[in-house]
């Protein structure tokens, strides 16, 4: 059941706090972040372009790991996501545990499943959590229709940093932190314009999204299929769907490989018709083409972009840091890119708390420290949020092998999935807690040397 709505606050609350955060970007990874800062007693503020929260009506899916995370960030962000109607993407009345299940797209043969346990994930529409989210932030932290275009950072490194917006209005705080997506314009400020790393690049992979009402999608597929997390994988392919919004809808995201440019690179959702769904999976099983019947009429195409061909060199530079696709957008094969956000923010709230301890008591005032704090998180998060960015396109590759569309290569195909696990379970099973130690341990070291 979900659970109830918190009333929403109207100012924040008084706090001792000798720092101002300004984030960048309203999305899920912005609100989960300021909502941790919140606790830590931090003054924050969200710039958002829109004029309101805004997100896409598709599903999002959450391991169990990351939603631990988010409990050490906010118990409040969990009671969100269960509030905005998550349910694990799993309904197997005899098997309580969640599983990643792939499918042969043409033939319907099972392939392979990892078992993810007890509620290993859970499911809900990013638009419901958002709005969750934000009702967790006091109105006075948040600032809309505010653009960002540029930030000016004093040669005075104690001076705050200036914001500046596209409407000529200006802001300023003791740090920035980029949560500003895929076209992340804090990114830019931080590499530069001319840097190839400042953009995302076309992965030559579109994805059609949409949602189908779950009383139809079990006339398509069936009530287990229905009900439960499939991977149907085929050669230039793959389809992804699973329960959401308790349990009333299926979630469909429709994979297809592009090997063509992407008409304009700054426009990344097109326009699209159910018409070039069929289309594009014409030769798959019925069950799926009655499936990609059932969405709307008119649906949106989503090119996907990534950093895998520019990684950004840094997340951070002097007071200005990089979180989520901010910093390492991924294609979504891992369905794992809002968890690594999730990792994000967890390490980014450990630190801004070891500093805003520091600052509170007086010790050390000092813009060094917000900076360590940046290159302590840098040092943590790079490799890692980089390693997916890297095995998301590679398993995309996997999904997509043209063995899967010859019976005398089926063999050869399915070896790929002992990779596929391994590549798995090194996103499930990461240790947090020890991030967390390491992360306060390398700060405080390196405090020692600042002093």
């Amino acid at each position: 059941m979900a659970s109830p709505k918190p009333e929403r606050k109207e100012a924040q609350a008084e706090t001792h706090s000798a720092m101002d955060i300004a984030i960048v970007g309203g999305g899920i990874v912005g609100l989960m972040l300021t909502v941790g800062l919140l606790r830590i007693g931090v003054r924050v503020k969200v710039y958002e372009q829109a004029r309101s929260f805004r997100e896409i009506g598709a599903g999002i899916a959450f391991t169990s790991n990351a939603i631990r995370c988010m409990d050490l960030i906010d118990p409040s962000i969990v009671s969100a996501l269960r509030s905005s109607g998550s349910i694990p993407t799993s309904r197997d009345p005899d098997d309580p545990n969640d599983y990643l299940r792939w499918v042969d797209g043409y033939s319907q043969r099972a392939l392979y499943r990892i078992n993810a346990g007890v509620s290993g994930f859970e499911g809900c529409r990013r638009d419901q959590f958002l709005e969750s989210l934000a009702e967790l932030i006091p109105v006075d932290g948040i600032a809309f229709q505010s653009r960002l275009v540029d930030i000016i950072q004093q040669t005075d490194l104690k001076a705050p940093v200036q914001l500046i917006f596209a409407d000529g209005t200006t802001a300023s705080a003791d740090a920035v932190v980029g949560c500003d997506g895929i076209k992340s314009q804090v990114r830019r400020v931080i590499h530069g314009n001319d840097s190839p790393a400042s953009y995302a690049h076309y992965s030559h992979t579109f994805a059609f999204r949409g949602l189908v009402p779950m009383e139809q999608a079990i006339i398509a597929l069936g009530e287990y299929k229905a009900k439960n997390q499939h991977m149907h994988v085929g050669p230039g392919a793959h389809l992804l769907h699973y329960p959401v919004a308790n349990n009333t809808m299926v979630n469909v995201a429709a994979f297809v490989r592009d090997t063509n440019d992407w008409p304009d690179e700054n426009q990344i959702v097109a326009p699209a018709t159910r018409r070039e769904v069929q289309e594009a999976y014409r030769d798959w099983a019925p069950c799926l083409r009655d499936l990609v019947s059932l969405l709307p009429e008119n649906l949106d195409k989503w090119a996907l972009y990534d950093t895998w061909d520019f990684p950004a060199a840094r997340f951070n530079k002097d007071k200005l840091c990089l979180v989520g696709d901010a910093a390492h957008a991924s294609t979504p094969h891992h369905g794992a890119g809002a968890c690594m956000g999730v990792e994000d923010v967890l390490c980014l709230v450990r630190l801004i708390e070891e500093v805003n301890s520091i600052v509170v008591i007086g010790k050390a005032a000092d813009s060094k420290v917000i900076m360590l704090a940046f290159e302590t998180f840098n040092t943590m998060r790079r490799t890692r949020t980089q390693w997916l960015v890297d095995s998301s396109r590679r398993v995309c590759d996997l999904y997509h092998l043209r063995e899967w569309g010859d019976r005398e290569l089926w063999t050869k195909a399915e070896v790929c999935f002992e990779e596929i696990r391994d590549r798995t379970l090194k996103i499930w099973h990461f240790d947090y807690e020890a991030m967390l130690k390491e992360t306060t341990r390398n700060f405080r070291e390196a405090l020692v040397r600042l002093s």
